[in-house]
């Protein structure tokens, strides 16, 4: 397992009947977790949530609050900062579980100071200020605008040099395509791809059709030298073996090297961890 347990702005602190218990901050959110079958260790816990995301029968879903909210507020992981709040999508604008990744990374760029790094689906920035905290140059690429804008936010509010980023808003395939065509190549690059998903041009993403080609797309672009690839995956059924056959055939298979591929977890409080996906490393 990949394990994030260096969090302090961050907890899980119970899960049970299909939902997960966090503490963001000061604030305590409830929201459903599909995978999370078994009951709840802490019933008496759950009275504390600020707030909790309801899922509707008809689709989609809202959020109760048993107090005000601020409209958002920070939490910081190490030395990066982010601004968080609950959305009409039940997610907050962060993925905790992948404080293992950014530390992986971070550790890779010590012998790299000054590295070209891709990230697409970036979000709202999280891999993206941990690679510029440690010297790298990012390309941050998402299809969708409020997300980059929300990254651009937390840039400023960790303090990261503006000079060692490019924030585009795009569709990741055409945006690698364009790259190839340039000639631009990437010391690392990092993705983070959805289940499904449309670009702003309409573009139709479905993983299970299009991962595999963008991987082997990605792999094009990387330089003589690089220092990772890492293939991030929520989707249920895309289990970590996946990911590690993916990069076997499409970076492995040119660099050489060695692939780690394991489930992201989050070390739950009240017992337990809490499976968050997976994650697929290849490092030279």
């Amino acid at each position: 397992m990949f394990i994030s347990d260096a969090w302090r702005d961050y907890e899980v602190l119970d899960t049970g009947d299909g939902m997960k218990l966090e503490r963001w901050g000061q604030v305590i959110l409830a929201r459903p977790d599909p995978q999370v079958i078994w009951p709840r260790s802490r019933p008496e816990g759950w009275r504390e949530a600020d707030g909790a995301y309801t899922r509707s029968g008809e689709g989609g879903g809202s959020w109760q609050f048993s107090r005000a909210l601020p409209e958002r507020w920070e939490v910081g992981y190490r030395d990066l900062r982010f601004y968080v709040r609950p959305t009409g999508f039940k997610h907050t604008g962060l993925f905790p579980e992948q404080a293992a990744n950014w530390d992986w990374m971070r550790e890779r760029l010590k012998a790299r100071p000054g590295a070209r790094i891709l990230n697409l689906f970036a979000y709202t920035g999280g891999a993206t200020l941990a690679l510029m905290m440690a010297g790298a140059h990012v390309t941050h690429v998402d299809a969708a605008k409020g997300m980059v804008r929300w990254a651009r936010e937390n840039r400023e509010l960790t303090g990261a040099r503006e000079d060692q980023s490019r924030f585009i808003t795009e569709d990741a395939q055409s945006f690698v395509q364009r790259e190839l065509r340039r000639g631009n190549r990437y010391d690392g690059i990092l993705m983070d791809p959805p289940s499904y998903g449309r670009g702003p041009g309409g573009e139709v993403w479905k993983l299970e059709e299009a991962l595999f080609p963008l991987v082997a797309l990605c792999a094009r672009l990387l330089s003589d030298t690089p220092v990772f690839f890492l293939i991030n995956g929520y989707t249920t059924g895309f289990q970590p073996l996946v990911l590690s056959n993916i990069l076997r055939l499409t970076v492995l298979s040119r660099f050489g090297g060695t692939i780690d591929a394991q489930e992201l977890c989050l070390p739950v409080s009240a017992g337990g961890f809490l499976p968050a996906g997976a994650s697929g490393r290849w490092q030279p």
